[in-house]
């Protein structure tokens, strides 16, 4: 059996899992904050219910994403003993800080926030979710600086066979790091909004609940349509950044076979990667590539034929992955620009309610569609241009890859079940009532 095929596919399982957690983590725990202090400055105890409702799920999302991010930390020295020889000076310095600093902080203050309810004043109360959503975010940085710079190494040098730390400054603060980060908050963000969105329009649909989702529902639409119009120019950054950084993941992602200059932008193409070339090449924008990528209509794209066929990415999967994550990107906001068109009458659009229930899924699509395009992009290196991941791999027998791949996948699908049945339930059944006013003894 094939070791680095195993340990890719493992890698692949086990960061897909865990992906399913990170970006709702994320999105609610930043809403579930906006709802508490709405509750602590008006004093309406609807927005602590929802606090206390959409925290629920939140937890269950932070809790299965820290049991599968360990696990997925554990593969660099079983799986990739060889990229942890060579780069764990750098690698493993930056999710040190991220456990030591954005994990402790963040699941120190959960636990306040959980068990504080009755033994804190609601603004030190509402501080600590806050102190949570915002080590979040920090956490998140930590990981994709890391990952940032695989994508894109910089501030090493190589001594002794292996890659050193020689400027922690530039790692952590280059511009590819700050835009990967960026553009994978925001699409937490839109998953967090969409969810709040879909459960809400589920319950108005039905009639349940119906003044709490609807504040639910608006909360969530101003976060999503907010965000939704950011991350789309994030994006182009980010694209543009990814071009400078990865010029031959932007020959594949736009199946550019040869170097040319005001390269057209074409809407459906079907390479032919055996023999170098595009079979078809349809619903063309004459120059629009190259003023997409560089904002001038006559730069030059370098095609993949630059590089030896043993440095090209993977050019089908890669830009068809692009493309659908475009679409959805571009599909966010104009769905909650409609969502704002009915954010008083919602109950009379059951169209969109259900439109916005089945759109659930959409943003997790979106966001995995991005992390195929970021790594499967980047082969055959694991570290852009500095190791291939064929060197990275550990000297382990296939045998026990495969019986760890098949642990993982029996594992992670009871942990995902259990979790998804948790959520679905909780969603489902809403919030709890009201408790009832008391009242003294009449007399």
């Amino acid at each position: 059996m094939d070791v680095l095929w195993l340990s890719r596919l493992q890698f692949a399982v086990a960061t897909h899992f865990h992906f399913l957690f990170v970006p709702l983590t994320l999105g609610l725990g930043l809403l579930v904050a906006i709802m508490e202090t709405i509750y602590v400055r008006s004093g309406d105890e609807s927005y602590k219910r929802m606090a206390k409702f959409w925290g629920k799920i939140f937890l269950i999302n932070f809790g299965v994403g820290v049991v599968t991010g360990i696990t997925l930390e554990f593969q660099f020295g079983t799986n990739w003993a060889g990229y942890s020889k060579y780069v764990g000076d750098i690698f493993g310095s930056l999710l040190a800080i991220e456990a030591t600093l954005s994990f402790f902080l963040e699941s120190t203050f959960i636990a306040i926030w959980v068990f504080g309810w009755k033994r804190l004043s609601p603004k030190v109360h509402c501080a600590c979710i806050w102190l949570v959503a915002g080590a979040a975010i920090l956490s998140a940085y930590w990981i994709l600086v890391a990952n940032a710079w695989m994508q894109h190494p910089v501030g090493y040098v190589v001594r002794g066979g292996r890659a050193e730390l020689a400027d922690f400054w530039q790692v952590v603060s280059q511009p590819f790091a700050i835009l990967t980060w960026l553009h994978t908050t925001f699409a937490g963000y839109i998953v967090g909004g969409f969810f709040v969105m879909g459960v809400s329009a589920y319950h108005l649909l039905r009639k349940s609940h119906t003044d709490f989702f609807t504040k639910s529902f608006r909360i969530a639409l101003v976060f999503a349509l907010i965000f939704s119009i950011l991350e789309v120019v994030v994006g182009d950054l980010h694209g543009r950044a990814m071009a400078e950084a990865q010029p031959a993941k932007l020959a594949a992602v736009e199946a550019q076979w040869e170097t040319a200059r005001g390269v057209p932008f074409s809407m459906l193409v079907i390479p032919d990667e055996a023999n170098e070339r595009n079979i078809v090449e349809a619903f063309q924008i004459p120059k629009f590539m190259s003023f997409l990528v560089y904002h001038d209509w006559n730069a030059e794209v370098k095609g993949l034929k630059e590089w030896p066929k043993d440095e090209r990415p993977p050019v089908t999967s890669v830009f068809w992955s692009f493309r659908f994550m475009v679409g959805l990107g571009f599909l966010f906001p104009i769905l909650t620009l409609i969502g704002w068109y009915y954010r008083n009458r919602l109950e009379s659009a059951p169209w969109f309610l259900k439109t916005m229930m089945y759109a659930i899924p959409l943003p997790y699509i979106a966001s995995g569609l991005g992390w195929f395009v970021t790594e499967v992009g980047r082969q055959p290196w694991i570290v852009y241009g500095v190791m291939k991941t064929s060197d990275a791999v550990s000297n382990i027998a296939g045998s026990q890859v495969a019986i760890s791949l098949a642990a993982f996948i029996l594992l992670y699908s009871l942990l995902g079940l259990t979790a998804f049945i948790l959520i679905a339930k909780i969603a489902g059944k809403g919030p709890a009532e009201p408790a009832p006013a008391v009242t003294g003894p009449q007399g």
